[in-house]
């Protein structure tokens, strides 16, 4: 018990007993909280340690001490067996990865299309655009003549170049004729002005007149008679005009081809009329193919003798390279596309004209197939992916190139072919399945005979398939390939690390 004090001095010795003690109280409890921090960080630190060993702790690739890894010989030569050997097998699944497996199916066509398309590019090679045409048949009853739509026709010279571009396939042009001449009976009351030539005199003929002017006809031919009462008056007309100043120095002559067949099958008369101008006995090209008028026949031969004189003032290259110009070759080629019916029928090329009668015996209608397809030409991109369809490309267009050649008169060849349509369906890399559609044909050409007074044609008949066929083209996938060749060296090293560790224990039974 504390000695009796005042109550002002037992107040005064418990405020500095509080006060001594509360710093000490104080100081104590942050010595604490630092220890006790201390201690938290401390084993903060110790799990931080810890972690790097925890995570080691899952490795499945441990390492050997190199102090205890042994190199051998029979080691090193599986290694590098090992390698060459993974180096085959990826060689071989590489090759795998990069080819493409082709399947085909038969299936029935569903293809619901009204009309189909054919392409083609023909070449005539004795037949001139003039008289070149392409008709359309097909077993609806479709019967389409001169066909002008997507066609173009190109002239051709002795080599086959193309030399003139003769425009778009379009209808023959209309010739006009004279209708107020009397009939050839009246005109040849007072003589006959156009001289009958044949075989014998036609050579002298020309040779004795610098300019002649020459019909050859068929006495049978409508527009050779029809011509008859106007070449008659054509010829009386230049005969009045000798001596004056209006004068045209052009004989005018015919040729009877019946009677002198021979001679024009030389001149290679293709159509009755041909009216022919010729130079000093030479074909002063082109043959006339204006009005069958007696005005109009008057301003072409003053306009041949116009261009004749000033063509002398020309140096010797122009006028060779338009003579060049002018020289006919009855060469024509025809290209473009045609829009059928998606049934059986036939296109074929003839050898037709409005104004003429067609000469049988010299319509020659051999030709080249550079090329002829059915559908939809392909685009870029779908002909490459069709490169990987090699074994179909011939079946696409099989006439291409070919060279149809008649050497006797009366003849074509006649084309038949099978048409098959042909969905190619091909496995992209990423992406989906491409579809493309095209066509096969298997086709056959025989050569047929004619009458002597038809005229042959080229036909090219087809026939579509009620199959269709489907061809799959399947590559492998990417990841196909990345497994396998984690597989090839996944296996080969545990197939030769087994084999390496039975060598050494097999090295080491023996040692001991």
């Amino acid at each position: 018990r504390p000695p009796q004090l005042g109550r002002s001095r037992l107040f005064t010795a418990f405020l500095e007993n509080l006060f001594t003690t509360i710093p000490l109280v104080i100081y104590h409890g942050r010595v604490n909280c630092v220890v006790k921090s201390f201690a938290k960080w401390r084993a903060v630190g110790r799990t931080l340690n810890m972690a790097p060993k925890a995570f080691g702790s899952l490795d499945m690739f441990r390492k050997t001490h190199e102090d205890f890894v042994k190199q051998t010989t029979h080691g090193a030569a599986l290694s590098i067996c090992a390698g060459v050997f993974m180096l085959v097998l990826f060689c071989i699944e590489l090759s795998a990865f990069l080819s493409t497996s082709t399947k085909t199916s038969v299936i029935l066509d569903t293809n619901s299309d009204a009309q189909l398309r054919i392409n083609f590019n023909i070449t005539l090679m004795d037949l001139s655009c003039e008289f070149a045409t392409i008709d359309v048949y097909d077993v609806l009853g479709t019967n389409t003549q001169n066909i002008s739509k997507n066609v173009e026709k190109w002239q051709l010279d002795e080599t086959g170049v193309k030399r003139i571009f003769s425009g778009r396939n379009k209808m023959q042009s209309d010739i006009k004729h004279d209708e107020h001449h009397p009939d050839i009976e009246t005109l040849h009351a007072n003589g006959v002005h156009a001289i009958p030539i044949n075989e014998e005199t036609f050579d002298d003929f020309l040779k004795e007149h610098k300019f002649t002017f020459v019909n050859f006809y068929a006495p049978w031919c409508i527009w050779c008679q029809r011509l008859e009462p106007t070449w008659e008056a054509f010829a009386e007309d230049l005969e009045s005009l000798e001596g004056g100043p209006d004068e045209i120095q052009v004989d005018v002559a015919k040729v009877d081809c019946v009677e002198n067949r021979n001679l024009c099958a030389a001149q290679r008369v293709m159509a009755f009329p041909t009216l022919r101008l010729f130079k000093e006995g030479q074909i002063f090209a082109p043959d006339y193919k204006l009005d069958r008028t007696v005005a109009q026949l008057k301003s072409y031969a003053k306009d041949k003798l116009a261009l004749e004189e000033k063509m002398k003032e020309w140096h010797p290259s122009r006028r060779e390279r338009v003579e060049a110009q002018n020289k006919e070759h009855p060469g024509c080629m025809l290209s473009g596309f045609l829009l059928v019916n998606r049934v059986p029928g036939n296109f074929h090329l003839e050898a037709r004209s409005k104004h003429h009668n067609l000469n049988a015996a010299m319509a020659n209608i051999s030709h080249i197939v550079n090329h002829l397809s059915f559908g939809q030409p392909l685009k870029s991109d779908q002909l490459r992916k069709m490169k990987r369809f090699p074994e179909f490309s011939s079946s696409i267009s099989p006439l291409d190139s070919n060279v149809y050649v008649t050497k006797d008169f009366h003849q074509s060849y006649h084309h038949f072919s099978k048409v098959v349509s042909t969905h190619y369906e091909v496995d992209g890399m990423i992406s989906k399945r491409n579809k493309i559609l095209g066509y096969q044909m298997i086709s056959q050409s025989q050569v047929m005979q004619y009458e002597v007074s038809d005229v042959p044609e080229a036909k090219f008949s087809y026939d579509l398939s009620p199959m269709a066929v489907v061809v799959t083209s399947k590559g492998r996938r990417w990841y196909d390939f990345v497994t396998s060749v984690c597989a090839i060296i996944g296996g080969t090293f545990t197939v030769v690390g087994l084999i390496d560790t039975l060598l050494h224990k097999m090295k080491g039974a023996k040692g001991l």
